[in-house]
């Protein structure tokens, strides 16, 4: 294609916003953005998801310090959970007299491809919208203090929290991260395990300015090795921990 299409620009414009103008998003601009989430691909059109809107202050203040303690979620226009919800269907089961079996994990699994395929609709709609984005992972930590906080039953998952608003102009010219080579991520038929010599290759534009060695070690404890990180894990096997019918 000598010009791409603005649908395929805008994915490859969009980038995380974290600073917002003060400046709130209009009712028309929100119905279209959760108009738009919930015309996303969805398994057998059951749409497994249910979109908490936060307008509380006080809920987003709450969330801005359980996530991690970042101030942006509550300064944020809008922030929406995107919970996996195996729940609804469930209910609606036994209502139906259908004699339904317990959710178990590969209904959780399916659930959350549903929600975060919405949310993945929902930033690509308000991106559209001159509308900024970004993805809050620490959702799906710290499960006791989020399951009270949101009224979540059992079979419901935070998948996924979007903070949004309008970017302020740094934020608009901020160079977005550079991803890795098509050809790194792209694979025919078959995983192929890659060796090392590749591994660097692969993440060169990371590290060749501080040394891979030097780089990779503090990405690790940074990253993979964190608090969050092993608290997100603690997290996520209590919320599956209902879906392999332990607590039955």
């Amino acid at each position: 294609m000598e010009e791409r299409n603005r649908i395929i620009q805008s994915l490859h414009d969009r980038k995380s916003v974290r600073v917002f103008e003060d400046r709130r998003i209009g009712e028309e601009e929100k119905r279209a953005i959760l108009e738009a989430a919930m015309q996303a691909p969805t398994a057998g059109n059951q749409q497994l998801y249910t979109i908490l809107d936060i307008t509380d202050a006080g809920l987003k203040q709450r969330l801005s310090v359980t996530c991690d303690n970042q101030p942006f979620i509550a300064q944020a226009p809008m922030v929406l959970v995107f919970c996996a919800d195996v729940q609804k269907w469930y209910d609606l089961f036994i209502e139906g007299g259908a004699d339904p079996r317990r959710p178990g994990p590969g209904d959780l699994m399916l659930a959350v491809s549903d929600a975060c395929i919405a949310a993945q609709n929902a930033v690509t709609a308000a991106w559209s919208l001159g509308i900024g984005s970004c993805y809050i992972g620490d959702i799906m930590e710290r499960c006791e203090e989020h399951r009270q906080m949101l009224n979540l039953p059992p079979y419901v998952f935070p998948a996924a929290m979007l903070v949004f608003g309008y970017p302020v102009q740094q934020q608009k010219d901020r160079k977005k991260p550079e991803r890795c080579r098509l050809e790194d991520i792209v694979q025919e038929n078959r995983y192929e395990r890659k060796d090392g010599k590749q591994l660097r290759e692969m993440f060169r534009k990371d590290w060749e300015n501080a040394g891979f060695e030097q780089w990779c070690t503090r990405f690790c404890q940074r990253k993979y090795n964190s608090d969050f990180s092993r608290e997100m894990s603690r997290s996520a096997a209590l919320y599956l921990r209902e879906f392999s019918g332990e607590n039955s």
